[in-house]
């Protein structure tokens, strides 16, 4: 079986995956081990082809290690997916999709699809349990008018407005994981039921002053806030917001930084990229690699990936062209 602690570079990772078979008998390792089993029926009576392929002997179907996973009839050699998911997983900050464009050799449409088939991989666990002190706020993603010409900014978008922005709720159990999703709204009877899913009875919370969580005591939390309009920011030493705070800051610097434009459609698979990486921030590189590896070799539902061709339309990418043409332009031709 192989040995993921021996990815600690993309180095590593190109010069062990050089060829297509190893690719190929890494990703059946992984996935199967030493039992083949038939991916349309489940049964392990499957025999190796003379070409590299598989026969059920059940169900009389062929298939390859790559039916049913992200990789399903894909035209890319393995290598460079292998290298776009140790690129996305080992980057603090994400990596876009003309990075992946350059260091994979491949066209920049590609690469975003490339990039949206691994972040599919990293959806949030609703079983998850936040308990002991648990911090909640809710940030609004976008909607900035300061630069827009005056007969274009839209009015009544300060504060807590959703007319041109996203709202996002998190909860942060300090020392410990995060949950955080794209809401409708960010009103009261949104986000309780939210809060009594994710978040154990009996839990101490720490919010703001904001009006939306003042029934939490009423549903069986301890509910203890600072007052962020009067500048409190801390207090009695632990009463603060500054766990959550500190992860949104740091998806801000993501989405700015290295996306610079994001989709509402697509808004929640960036932030379950980044909460995955805040609740493996403990892990080193080769772990987070191993991880995605063999969550890419499981079988997956594809139809959650082909969904993004309906969504995509093509006046999308038409301005996803002119924008990165004009970032280009202003780069190069000035």
């Amino acid at each position: 079986m192989i040995d993921f602690t021996q990815f600690k570079s993309v180095i590593a990772v190109i010069n062990h995956f050089n060829n297509e078979d190893t690719c190929k008998q890494t990703l059946a390792e992984v996935r199967w081990g030493d039992d083949v089993v038939c991916p349309h029926c489940g049964k392990h009576h499957c025999v190796r082809r003379a070409d590299g392929r598989y026969r059920c002997n059940h169900c009389k179907h062929n298939f390859s290690c790559t039916t049913g996973t992200i990789f399903q009839n894909t035209k890319l050699p393995l290598q460079k997916w292998f290298i776009a998911m140790y690129l996305i997983s080992s980057h603090k900050k994400g990596v876009s999709s003309l990075q992946i464009m350059r260091d994979c050799e491949v066209c920049q449409k590609t690469a975003w699809f490339i990039l949206h088939k691994i972040r599919s991989l990293y959806g949030q666990n609703d079983s998850v349990s936040l308990k002991g002190e648990v911090e909640m706020d809710e940030m609004y993603l976008g909607g900035r008018e300061a630069n827009k010409h005056e007969s274009k900014k839209t009015e009544g978008t300060q504060g807590r407005s959703t007319k041109t922005k996203t709202p996002i709720f998190g909860m942060i159990q300090r020392n410990g994981n995060i949950v955080a999703m794209k809401v409708d709204n960010t009103q009261g009877a949104t986000l309780m039921p939210i809060v009594s899913q994710f978040v154990e009875n009996g839990a101490t919370t720490y919010t703001d002053e904001a009006n939306i969580y003042h029934k939490l005591s009423e549903n069986g939390y301890e509910h203890l806030f600072v007052n962020h309009s009067q500048r409190e920011y801390v207090r009695a030493n632990d009463i603060h917001t500054n766990g959550i705070e500190g992860f949104w800051a740091h998806f801000k610097r993501v989405i700015f930084s290295t996306y610079h434009c994001v989709s509402k459609d697509y808004v929640q698979r960036y932030i379950d990229e980044q909460v995955y990486r805040w609740n493996t921030r403990k892990w080193n590189a080769s772990q987070r690699f191993e991880d995605m590896f063999r969550k890419a070799a499981k079988s997956f539902d594809y139809t959650d990936v082909l969904s993004l061709s309906s969504i995509v339309s093509i006046e999308h990418f038409r301005e996803y062209r002119l924008m990165y043409y004009n970032l280009w332009k202003s780069t190069h031709c000035a």
